[in-house]
């Protein structure tokens, strides 16, 4: 008799055996295989969610076919305890094994939609609303509008849900210290007061990812932490026979780069000329500190400089009758003008004007300035003769 129970109980765990194989091999296939998911989808991980929790979101929205093999697959791998808060592309068709590595990844956040309030030269801004199309990468254009004149109900719609719209604040480079609080102002999601105007050049061009109701002067206070560190990083960067004591020098001179150098390219060669002129005891002679200086950098000026304002010399901007650089930045410039800064182009151009084609045309010499000046304005000539046309 006790063979035949021995025989019998070496027969069941051998089934068991099988079974529990079958099973693991199954749960094994399940967990490799292309999952249920016939569109790609945008999936959040909520902040201090568990594996578990992902696993049943995650089934709830057809990305994966067992809560419990997902579960188990992610002990297994030991990425039970990596799952990152985050917002996720899930693509069609994904593997359990692919979604716990997306989620593990904490790589970049990506979201179906964005709401970007780009800030403009006079002191205003505008929101773009997009929507990024999962599984494509397309973006589409929902709206794009100023609060002032009126908000779309598609935007209300989206931000009074549970869409999950991302905020973000671009300020372009060559923006003034005003320009930017002020288009802040009529940023409509941004609350609070700003009390003081930000110094001149202490605000680093970015975009900004922030939330609805932040302060507005907390976000200055991002903008002024981002622009210390980049300067202290460039500046301590600086080529040993650049022409500017201070790190303050090297910003004051990025603001003129940064207005002057229309092409992004011709940034290295801009900072070779004034550095020459600098270099020669020569003045500076730019344009855009004589405006800085008559309109205080607030707005644009909107009009040709007058002649008379060339030859102001009770504005303490204007290069054209002051020795050196201005008393103050004219702008915030981005870290790729203040690397051609203290890292110019090594040139012996002293000169520069309009091309015609949004650059400049350089020179070494006066006269060839001189021909430069005379074809730039034959341009200008012929393209006046066309629009009175």
């Amino acid at each position: 008799m006790w063979k035949r129970i021995a025989a019998s109980g070496l027969s069941f765990l051998c089934l068991a055996f099988i079974v529990l194989a079958v099973a693991v091999s199954w749960a094994r296939h399940q967990f490799f295989a292309a999952g249920p998911l016939e569109q790609a989808i945008f999936f959040h991980v909520e902040r201090g969610a568990g594996v578990r929790t992902v696993a049943e979101n995650l089934a709830a929205r057809g990305a994966v076919s067992s809560t419990l093999v997902f579960v188990l697959g992610a002990q297994y791998a030991g990425q039970a305890d990596a799952v990152r808060f985050g917002h996720y592309e899930i693509p069609a068709g994904a593997s359990m094994q692919e979604i716990l590595d997306i989620v593990t990844s904490g790589g970049p956040p990506v979201f179906r939609y964005t709401a970007t309030f780009v800030l403009r030269t006079h002191g205003t801004g505008e929101m773009r609303l997009r929507e990024r199309v999962p599984g494509t990468g397309d973006i589409l254009e929902l709206a794009t509008f100023a609060y002032e004149e009126g908000v779309p109900q598609i935007y209300r719609d989206l931000t009074g849900g549970d869409a999950g719209v991302v905020y973000r604040v671009l300020v372009p480079e060559g923006l003034t210290s005003w320009q930017i609080v002020e288009g802040l102002k009529r940023a409509g999601f941004l609350t609070g007061e700003v009390p003081d105007l930000p110094p001149e050049g202490s605000l680093a061009p970015d975009t900004y990812q922030v939330v609805r109701g932040q302060a507005r002067q907390a976000l200055l206070d991002r903008m002024r932490t981002a622009q210390e560190a980049i300067i202290a990083s460039v500046w301590a960067a600086r080529a040993d026979d650049v022409p500017l004591d201070t790190a303050t020098e090297a910003l004051i001179l990025a603001s003129i780069i940064e207005k002057e150098a229309s092409v992004p390219e011709e940034r290295g060669q801009v900072a070779s000329v004034f550095e020459n002129r600098l270099n020669r005891g020569m003045r500076l002679q730019t344009d855009p500190t004589v405006i800085y200086g008559v309109t205080n950098g607030r707005g644009v000026l909107g009009r040709g400089i007058r002649q008379s304002e060339l030859r102001d010399d009770d504005n303490p901007w204007n290069t054209y009758v002051i020795n050196g650089l201005p008393p103050t930045p004219i702008t915030n410039p981005g870290r790729a003008a203040l690397e051609a800064a203290v890292n110019p182009d090594e040139t012996d151009y002293i000169f520069f004007v309009a091309d015609g084609t949004g650059g400049h045309a350089f020179a070494e010499t006066l006269d060839e300035h001189n021909r430069n000046v005379a074809r730039w304005r034959r341009i200008e000539a012929a393209r006046e003769a066309e629009s009175s046309e």
